[in-house]
């Protein structure tokens, strides 16, 4: 027999069962004297779409998130975020323009109070090989100066995916290049005199020698350093990107000469790969990031959805939270579906999830039924403290917020770019699209009125209901109550 329960039983069963795990979670997480920061707003991947999302470098600094990528064409653009739910939506800023024909794998690195951008070029056919620029002073957006290439390997030699590596007090550059004795693309490592100059050609560390380094062709490439407790890690990606087998490996530093390859211990496994109960291909070629708060590690990567992707625009950056084994070592666990609902890194701006309450109808935005795909109704319901009525309300340009429910991960959408009074409003992907920017407008005693940016039109308790389940429409701007929202 199925049983079926009022809609208001279920939200406060579901309240009230939210509230028993999150005390029991506390009970388990919490340490004595320290306030964990809350999570920030809830998103899912990809946190960058295409095209411009293959290769990602994903770093936090003074209050936003700053992401470059491989572009494919001579410029290095750059999206910066308060939040990694925001990010997708950010605008693109071209910050070098390279002079090549192709640009990509370009790594953001912070030396010495200067910025420094490396990046793989192609010109007109010649070797790829890595490019400097460094920033005026310590914005990341720059301006930039082209310092030139950075000259890695004999003869001008081939030379991509440049990262850099800090250790013992000494900077060196990781990157890939085909060793002369058996062909094979592999990790190198070079010393720096300084972050445009190379102090003597590479080393190769590393070889695509493993079964699983050579699945749809032999590489090992695209490396990036993990640091935590002392220790030290190159992570890196291995087998070929045309295939949905690309993957991570890893490195690890044991003391000595960083330029030896001796000093280097091979994980004898892949540490994130495929998955396809997920629905994720070729997930590699990534960057680590810390959480606002600086208590968590992040990965950000990109990954194809289907198997019969390759190494092109089909690729767009996910990130997700890693963890740490037992032992010390990453766990970077498996790559999460499209579909899931993940919490923001902790501390973000505008981490607070809020309610909001129409005037009239004393209701709450309510994300309806507890829907989680694009498309789900907004509706009102009687306020409550169940996650389908918290909202985070993430600045952007201008005056305006991304408004996404904590439950769906969706954004608060104006449905098919309406225009005329009386359009509907849905949860969507968040976008960053017009259609999905609000401004708050003061409407007085702790009211604003919710503006779309494409329609111009109010946030609108629908013919002026009361009762739960009540619609929400867009309306010309009356300020009336039906259209008074108050955010706490």
């Amino acid at each position: 027999m199925m049983l079926t329960w009022p809609r208001a039983l279920t939200r406060r069963a579901l309240s009230l069962a939210f509230a028993i795990l999150l005390g029991v979670s506390l009970a388990v997480a919490v340490h004595p004297g320290r306030a964990d920061a809350a999570p920030g707003p809830t998103f899912r991947n990809p946190a960058v779409d295409v095209p411009n999302s293959g290769d990602p470098t994903l770093t936090y600094y003074n209050g936003y998130y700053y992401y470059v990528a491989t572009t494919w064409s001579s410029d290095v653009v750059m999206r910066r975020a308060r939040t990694i739910s925001a990010l997708r939506g950010a605008p693109e800023q071209v910050v070098v323009r390279t002079g090549g024909t192709t640009m990509w794998a370009p790594h953001l690195e912070m030396i010495n109070n200067r910025w420094y951008l490396y990046y793989s070029v192609e010109q007109s056919g010649g070797a790829r090989r890595t490019h400097v620029a460094e920033s005026a002073g310590t914005d990341p957006l720059g301006p930039y100066t082209i310092r030139g290439i950075l000259n890695l390997m004999p003869n001008n030699g081939w030379a991509i995916d440049a990262a850099i590596l800090k250790l013992n007090g000494a900077n060196y550059v990781m990157f890939s290049a085909f060793h002369p004795s058996d062909n094979l693309q592999s990790l190198y490592i070079s010393p720096l005199t300084n972050p445009w100059t190379a102090g003597a050609f590479g080393t190769r560390i590393s070889a695509p020698t493993l079964s699983w380094e050579t699945q749809n062709g032999a590489v090992n490439e695209g490396a990036f350093a993990l640091q935590r407790n002392g220790r030290t890690w190159i992570t890196y990606s291995a087998s070929h990107c045309n295939g949905p087998n690309y993957k991570l490996g890893m490195l690890e530093y044991r003391g000595g000469d960083p330029l030896a390859a001796s000093s280097w211990t091979k994980a004898a496994n892949p540490i994130f790969q495929r998955n396809d109960a997920n629905g994720v291909y070729g997930p590699g070629h990534h960057s680590f990031f810390t959480s606002p708060d600086g208590t968590e590690t992040w990965i950000a990567y990109h990954a194809n959805s289907s198997a019969s992707q390759g190494c092109g625009t089909t690729r767009t950056t996910r990130v997700q939270k890693i963890s740490w084994n037992s032992d010390g070592t990453p766990n970077l666990g498996v790559p999460v579906s499209l579909s899931t609902v993940l919490p923001g890194p902790a501390g973000e701006t505008g981490a607070t999830p809020v309610e909001i309450r129409n005037r009239h109808s004393n209701l709450c935005l309510d994300d309806y039924n507890h829907v989680t795909t694009p498309g789900a109704e907004v509706r009102q319901w009687t306020c409550s403290t169940a996650t389908v009525q918290d909202w985070y309300l993430t600045p952007l340009a201008d005056g305006y917020y991304q408004i996404s429910n904590r439950n769906s991960g969706l954004c608060l959408d104006n449905k098919d770019w309406g225009t005329a009074a009386g359009s509907p409003v849905q949860q969507w992907t968040c976008n960053g699209l017009a259609v999905q920017q609000w401004r708050t407008t003061d409407a007085g005693n702790g009211y604003v009125t919710l503006v779309n940016r494409h329609s111009g039109l109010c946030l609108d308790d629908y013919n002026w209901a009361t009762a739960p389940g009540a619609e929400v429409r867009q309306w010309t701007c009356l300020n009336n109550n039906a259209q008074h929202w108050r955010i706490a």
